[in-house]
């Protein structure tokens, strides 16, 4: 009897442990999407960081260099019918999302391969498409890092916010 309620408490103190580790993580998980006509979906999943008093872009997340877009794993993106993103196809299926962020251009890079914790970039012979991102300055600063989706006509604008930036691409069904 002492040992299954040893067993017992041992569990219960691993997954309150585990639990305390995800709410303390200091990039929560956080994840966005957007229904397209028909059914058709557009789901994203990433680490959202914290600016904590840093400056953002090009300091922390230098200008000119592939980054994950967000914290720890690579950022996913996973449309379930073919979409076109910025113009260019991408099939449905399951892809990682990248970008390069420069002061008035931004890159989005949808990437084959999946599961990639996210840095450092090695992965440019999986790429489907580089996609070019408007950049606008937002009103105000903002703390955490932000994926959404904005309903655009029949499709979805993508906007990445964080600091005082935007960086959107107009995604639709095909």
């Amino acid at each position: 009897m002492k040992r299954q309620t040893a067993i017992c408490a041992a569990v219960l103190l691993t997954f309150t442990a585990l639990a305390a580790c995800q709410k303390s993580r200091p990039s929560p998980a956080a994840s966005a999407s957007c229904d397209l006509d028909a059914g058709k979906t557009i789901k994203t999943d990433y680490s959202s960081p914290r600016m904590k008093g840093r400056k953002i872009y090009g300091d922390l997340v230098p200008f000119g260099e592939v980054w994950r877009t967000g914290a720890n794993e690579a950022t996913t993106f996973v449309n379930s019918a073919d979409v076109s993103v910025g113009g260019k196809t991408v099939p449905a299926g399951n892809y990682t999302i990248f970008t390069i962020p420069a002061a008035d251009k931004w890159t989005l890079i949808v990437n084959k391969k999946t599961g990639e914790w996210g840095i450092p970039y090695k992965y440019e012979s999986d790429e489907l498409a580089r996609v070019d991102m408007k950049v606008s300055k937002l009103p105000s600063s903002v703390e955490d890092f932000k994926i959404s989706y904005a309903k655009s006509g029949s499709g979805c604008t993508l906007q990445i916010d964080w600091e005082t930036t935007r960086a959107s691409v107009d995604i639709s069904a095909k």
